[in-house]
């Protein structure tokens, strides 16, 4: 009998079982787990030789179908050793739930056609293109180009280029709202249809996809970050578009980072990688800079058009009249741009109608009873919502706490409380509330892109879901409700999310012929981000925060782990939380801070804590913690997660 190791799509590692012969590597079998009958893979690790042959239970079955590519194990391999996940936690990321259906019925993807149509380029454009196409086996480039440059279109004949040699290409987009658009161009440009991979497509569209990628017929496949563990025959290429996006973290389950990932598996395929953004991350921009990575600029908008003109709105200054969200000076700007039949964006990064609710006799602010979080109020539902776990109930007519009726005051604007003032201004305006609320799928954003472009919207009033990758010719004016929201708090990105994220939507406007205008409500008109972003001077907002991260040796000059330890106990949490910090190694170029409490203390009726870890880049981090968090008994009542390269701190 041979000894096998088997490893499951569950958060555990391998397992040996006993067969007649030798299978290979990446084999499917059938195979018992405590009392179910489970789908697994053969692996490539080594079996455990002093486990007793008589013990081992044996393979039931060997499954007809293809084995997983080698380059598929090996990625799960490195993915699972860097995020310090469980094997199985990341195998099941790279298998589909119904993959003994998937051979049953292959589906035949159309190929795309790189000849199909050609694109009259500028002399920029053309020169970017010619590098693009020079990138040979693993190599990085930064496709870093002003909002309006023609990135998508530029990267589309690298894509083409793959395609003439026969490989597969792999394009990652941060939200399921941009495919809508980008596939419009994309068949455009090839003739047919990419194929798809995010969570709004079927299970028959899934396995289909799935084998078709595993099978060489699915040639260009676009999706969301767990596209990344499709099974690609022979992947030629990989572009990752608006690269900085936080997206692209993933900050449930297995933890990780798309965007790093995709650099690791174009390294192991080998293939080229293109990151592309208007506002690279710092990361990217300094391995750019330090040659690392291959710096491509597109540093003017497609056909002439002009970036925005931007002003700063002071907010401090007092309006006559009563108190309103949206300044006379923007206003003023949306009246003429109705006049002039253009189109607006209001953008405030808020869903609902007001991010707290407060009583104003006795001062109780309306509480998740779950979570550490104040309830939203979504008016229009008439509902207040938590926007963590999803607690939702009707909203009360009466204070919870002193039953004082009628008490219960919104404080704050969202989304809906914005489009409510704009009405009451500009009742004949014709407006559409774009949030994750009111879009939840590439249909119906699909249907308002084709009111937008018809010209049967006025005003856009939306958060973060309109800020990058949409193209609308007739969007003038862009305004931005509150400047300041994404400076507040001691997250290590607030300052550089906040420029990216405002330097995005203020390059919906203008993006052809007519100029454009970006009016940004401010409490701090003289802070450095947004005198940054009005004088257009990207690398001077670069140069600081780089030095400020290399004084204080943070990423991309060094590392940080989050650990996060929760549980139903709050006393036994903390207390696990307090042995983890008293066990940790002292050496020179590792600190260790906290425990605290997190700032979400309490989610999901678990209590939180938070340990942070600094260390300098040489040292072996995952080695390290491993040693360190073997010395402590863990309680199964307490989680204890590693977040390597943590992109939120709540």
């Amino acid at each position: 009998m041979q000894r096998i190791p088997v490893l499951f799509p569950l958060a555990l590692g391998c397992y040996d079982y006993a067969h007649s012969t030798d299978l290979p590597v990446g084999t499917f079998v059938r195979a018992t787990l405590g009392r179910k009958k489970l789908l697994g893979v053969v692996w490539d690790k080594k079996p455990d030789e002093t486990f007793p042959e008589n013990k081992l239970k044996p393979i039931l079955e060997v499954l007809p179908l293809p084995v997983l590519p080698h380059k598929t194990i090996r990625f799960i391999n490195w993915v699972a050793g860097y995020t310090m996940n469980a094997l199985g936690a990341v195998l099941k990321m790279a298998l589909h739930p119904e993959i003994e259906k998937v051979s049953k019925k292959p589906c035949v993807f159309l190929p795309p056609n790189p000849n199909f149509s050609t694109i009259a380029f500028s002399a920029a454009q053309e020169k970017a293109v010619k590098q693009l196409l020079s990138l040979k086996d693993f190599q990085v480039a930064l496709l870093d180009g002003v909002t309006g440059s023609g990135k998508t279109e530029v990267y589309f004949e690298a894509i083409a280029h793959a395609l003439n040699q026969s490989k597969q290409v792999l394009v990652l987009l941060p939200e399921i709202i941009l495919t809508t658009a980008w596939l419009n161009r994309f068949e455009k440009r090839f003739g047919v249809q990419p194929a798809l991979w995010h969570s709004s497509i079927t299970q028959k569209t899934r396995r289909d996809t799935w084998e078709a990628v595993r099978n060489g017929s699915a040639q260009v496949v676009v999706g969301a970050r767990s596209a990344l563990f499709l099974p690609f025959k022979e992947l030629g290429l990989i572009v990752v578009d608006e690269e900085h996006d936080a997206s692209f973290k993933q900050e449930d389950g297995v933890l990780y980072n798309a965007r790093d990932m995709a650099i690791v598996r174009a390294s192991q395929a080998p293939c080229p990688i293109i990151l592309a953004s208007a506002t690279p991350s710092l990361e990217t921009y300094c391995n750019a800079v330090d040659g690392r990575y291959q710096h491509i600029h597109l540093p003017e908008r497609f056909a002439g058009a002009m970036l925005p003109d931007i002003e700063l709105v002071d907010m401090r200054k007092k309006e006559k009249g009563p108190i309103k969200f949206i300044s006379k000076r923007l206003q003023e700007a949306l009246k003429e741009k109705m006049e002039k039949h253009e189109q607006s964006l209001l953008f405030i990064n808020r869903r609902g109608y007001a991010p707290l609710v407060l009583c104003r006799a006795c001062g109780t602010r309306l509480q998740c009873p779950h979570c550490s979080a104040w309830l939203t109020e979504h008016k229009g539902a008439g509902v207040i919502q938590c926007h963590h776990c999803g607690y939702t109930r009707k909203m009360p007519n009466e204070c919870p706490c002193c039953h004082e009726k009628e008490s219960l005051v919104a404080c704050g604007p969202g989304v809906e409380r914005v489009a409510e003032e704009v009405l009451t201004l500009f009742p004949m305006a014709r407006i559409a509330e774009i949030t994750s609320d009111t879009l939840t799928s590439p249909e119906q954003f699909e249907d308002l892109l084709n009111r937008i472009q018809n010209g049967m919207i006025d005003i856009l009033i939306g958060t973060q879901m309109l800020a990058k990758g949409h193209h609308f010719p007739n969007l003038t004016l862009v305004g931005v409700i509150d400047a300041d929201m994404g400076l507040a708090g001691g997250d290590l990105r607030a300052g550089e999310r906040t420029f990216q994220l405002l330097n995005q939507v203020m390059g919906r406007a203008g993006r052809e012929a007519k100029k454009g205008l970006a009016l940004l409500q401010t409490y701090a008109p003289d802070n450095l981000i947004l005198k940054a972003l009005q004088e257009n001077n990207r690398n001077a907002f670069l140069s600081e925060e780089m030095s400020a991260r290399q004084l204080l040796k943070m990423p991309p000059y060094g590392k940080l782990v989050g650990i996060i330890i929760s549980g139903k106990n709050n006393a036994l949490t903390y207390q696990t939380a307090k042995t983890i910090a008293q066990k940790a190694p002292f050496m020179k170029g590792l600190d260790v801070l906290g425990p605290v409490v997190a700032p979400i203390a309490k989610l999901r009726d678990k209590h939180r804590y938070r340990l942070l870890v600094k260390a300098d880049k040489t040292l072996k981090i995952q080695n390290l913690l491993q040693n360190w968090l073997k010395q402590v008994k863990i309680h199964p009542s307490v989680d204890v997660r590693i977040d390597i390269d943590p992109y939120s701190f709540f």
